[in-house]
């Protein structure tokens, strides 16, 4: 039987949430596939419901840490901060206590980030997510953040059951419905998506970061892990989120081993451009101890929006069109030298093991527009790079290879996809004759 969560704030929708639950029901019954539905209230305050599974006062009682006794003076944004905190903790526990198969919810702008911030921290990526939203059509990034979210747009707001509402809602609760079914009966997902690192079977799941201009190398690398040694290769699309991602799924433990190949996020979170990945990039994989290893792919350049959006100090730059909606900028040598030192930082601050940490600098150009006669080709800022590291982790014992070859040639790429894997087979070994 397929297991779903329904998150509302009844205090305001509580009609709206019904409705979803009993088109939930309905579309159970016409396919004679028994359903059970766990309603979790999120709302402000208490409202009767006879069919609520967690009601507002036991979600408080149960899963507050702070004292919510003065709440209802607390501003919207407190009220939905503290709220998204206790269902958290509630999602949490229902996920590690029972077999859940989807999660929805449907709300304004302050349920959808309610509700959102407890798909994104309480379950695993992979486990169906959907929210019918008044904002789906806007800048979902933040309601998405690096998690598998969908998103449907209600097109008038969640107020009533008006005939075009129903009609959305019922075709939410037939896609949740579905992706339920076939999230229950897939045989390829892990049976306890968290933590799975130990159970994970044959195949070694690799990460690699790509971009772009660090494609050929990615694509190679893809396939000699995948024909040489049966490796499931998850690639990761290094626009700020790809990043976030992929260190989400090493701290699940759904990643054993981290190709960062493509680290040009760092470039965008140093010199303001919008595919940052955050100050903590590179740290999950170092943390986790697990074979990781870093190279410098596409740290010549930042990212941007359409040449309008390009802030004025950089107008005067070297900046590429690469689409109607990216511009490139080529990294200058001083921001190449806190590249470095950001990598150097990281490196030495979290790396559990300098066994299983390697840096690859290759020498011959760190993306397809960065070679000696590339557009963004600049010597003197790729050596600025290399040197801060090369001299930051000077004497530390974690292993880096100066390669002459660009990053996109053949050679660098199987070279690098054999360092990783010995690098795993050095610690599967290790393990097996750990006393």
């Amino acid at each position: 039987m397929p297991h779903v969560l329904l998150l509302g704030t009844l205090d305001t929708k509580l009609e709206e949430i019904l409705y979803l639950r009993s088109r939930l029901l309905e579309t159970s019954a016409r396919f004679s596939i028994p359903l059970e539905i766990t309603l979790i209230d999120c709302g402000r305050q208490f409202t009767s419901c006879d069919v609520a599974t967690v009601s507002h006062t036991d979600l408080v009682a149960r899963y507050s840490r702070d004292d919510p006794s003065d709440r209802l003076s607390w501003t919207r944004g407190q009220t939905i901060q503290f709220m998204a905190g206790c269902a958290t903790r509630c999602v949490r526990e229902i996920v590690t206590t029972s077999e859940i198969h989807g999660i929805i919810g449907a709300g304004g702008s302050g349920g959808t980030s309610l509700i959102a911030a407890v798909m994104r921290d309480a379950v695993p990526i992979g486990l169906p997510k959907l929210i019918v939203s008044t904002v789906a059509s806007g800048d979902t990034g933040p309601i998405v953040g690096e998690t598998d979210i969908t998103l449907m747009y209600s097109v008038v707001d969640i107020a009533g059951t008006n005939g075009l509402l129903r009609n959305i809602l019922g075709n939410a609760a037939g896609a949740m419905f579905g992706m339920a079914v076939t999230y229950e009966h897939d045989t390829t997902k892990p049976a306890n998506p968290i933590n799975t690192r130990s159970k994970s079977g044959l195949k070694t799941r690799v990460g690699v970061t790509m971009f772009g201009v660090t494609t050929p190398c990615v694509d190679r690398i893809r396939h000699h892990l995948e024909t040489k040694y049966s490796a499931e290769v998850f690639v990761f699309h290094a626009t700020g989120h790809g990043g976030k991602a992929m260190e989400r799924l090493v701290e699940d433990g759904q990643i054993d081993a981290v190709l960062d190949i493509t680290t040009t996020e760092i470039c965008d979170l140093i010199a303001g451009g919008n595919m940052s990945a955050g100050p903590q990039r590179l740290e999950a994989a170092l943390k986790g101890g697990i074979p990781n290893i870093i190279s410098l792919g596409a740290t010549d350049m930042v990212n941007f929006g359409p040449m309008s959006t390009v802030p004025s100090q950089y107008r005067d730059r070297n900046l590429l069109v690469h689409n109607s909606s990216v511009t490139l900028m080529r990294t200058s040598l001083e921001e190449c030298k806190r590249v470095g030192e950001f990598i150097v930082n990281k490196i030495k601050t979290y790396a559990q093991d300098p066994k299983l940490v390697e840096i690859w600098i290759p020498t011959g150009g760190v993306s397809s527009l960065g070679t000696p006669d590339g557009l963004f080709a600049d010597t003197k800022a790729d050596m600025a790079l290399a040197d801060t590291i090369r001299l930051g982790l000077k004497g530390s014992g974690f292993r880096i290879i100066d390669d002459k070859r660009d990053i996109n040639d053949v050679g660098f790429a199987s070279d690098i996809a054999e360092s990783l894997m010995a690098l795993v087979n050095n610690r599967t070994s290790a393990k097996v004759h750990d006393p």
